[in-house]
């Protein structure tokens, strides 16, 4: 009798409709604010590199155009950034030579330096990473004197004559970008365990075979990273570039931008310095985008355990 009432209750009740959460408008509205945000960034980020577009696309006599659009488009600007005068395809050279072999010197010292740092104990460990650190902090203004009486043998203990020379160039910056880099690599080498170099050397390879076959594969991420960032660096480096070299043939891009001249000594060539600003940037932007996930990935990868 009472299963038969179940029965019959249970028939009898209607199946109920799963509940949803309400949406909350708190919800939206922080995603209206974030999303204006995002969209403030973009415009505040990309605004000087869309001006610089258009402005490299006018005639060279609309050099103070305000136009956001160009009318009529023209690649007279970008004609005359290549002209013989300007000797800007060697300025580039120079800058894929300063900036590479700033970034391969970098890598390897600072691959070696940040590895010994995770992994050795010793006395002064700690003031060591301090002192990695406050060398970059020097002001590049507060050396760039010291650095040209040394590199133009103003020294007796140093009779070195480097001045436009590509290690005049190179050397200098490497001290500001080699401890980004240290401090970069041995965040990212502390957290790969030690055990994995541990059964390496158990397999009958040294530390150092360890490294190379076990940890620098692994630190791959990290090092690309790194490299980008070291590359960029360089690449956009002026000060040591324009103090060092005074020789024509041997100045980077940035400072033969600054060089360029216009058709009489107090014309100013806005439209070809913009149209060479465009050449210099995009190789760097499609270096970005192109290796945007291995960017991301060694960034991220140093604060993942």
């Amino acid at each position: 009798m009472s299963t038969a009432a179940t029965h019959t209750a249970s028939e009898n009740e209607t199946p109920r409709t799963p509940v949803t959460p309400k949406k909350h408008k708190g919800n939206t509205g922080a995603k209206i604010i974030v999303g204006l945000g995002v969209a403030f960034i973009l415009v505040y980020c990309l605004a000087p590199f869309y001006w610089m577009l258009v402005s490299s696309l006018r005639l060279p006599s609309m050099g103070r155009s305000t136009d956001l659009i160009p009318n009529p488009i023209s690649i007279e600007n970008y004609k005359a950034v290549f002209d013989p005068s300007n000797n800007f395809a060697r300025a580039l050279l120079n800058s894929l030579v300063v900036a590479g072999g700033t970034t391969l010197l970098v890598l390897l010292l600072g691959t070696a330096g940040a590895y010994a740092l995770a992994r050795l104990d010793f006395w002064g460990k700690v003031l060591v990473m301090f002192a990695i650190v406050a060398t970059s902090m020097f002001p590049v203004i507060t050396l760039v004197v010291p650095l040209l009486k040394l590199f133009s043998g103003g020294y007796d203990w140093a009779p070195i004559n480097w001045i436009n020379t590509y290690q005049a160039m190179i050397l200098p910056t490497i001290s500001f970008a080699l401890p980004l880099a240290v401090w970069n690599l041995n965040a990212f080498f502390r957290q790969l365990p030690v055990e994995l170099e541990q059964a390496a050397m158990v397999d009958g390879t040294t530390r150092i075979g360890a490294f190379v076959r076990v940890i620098l594969p692994l630190a791959t991420p990290g090092i690309f990273t790194t490299a980008i960032i070291t590359f960029i660096a360089a690449w956009n480096e002026f000060l040591i570039a324009l103090t060092m070299v005074n020789d024509p043939a041997m100045q980077t891009a940035n400072v033969a931008i600054s060089k360029f001249t216009g058709i009489s000594q107090f014309d100013t060539p806005y439209g070809t310095k913009m149209a060479a600003g465009v050449i210099v940037t995009v190789p760097l932007i499609i270096m970005v985008l192109v290796f945007q996930r291995r960017i991301v990935g060694g960034l991220s990868a140093g604060s993942l355990k």
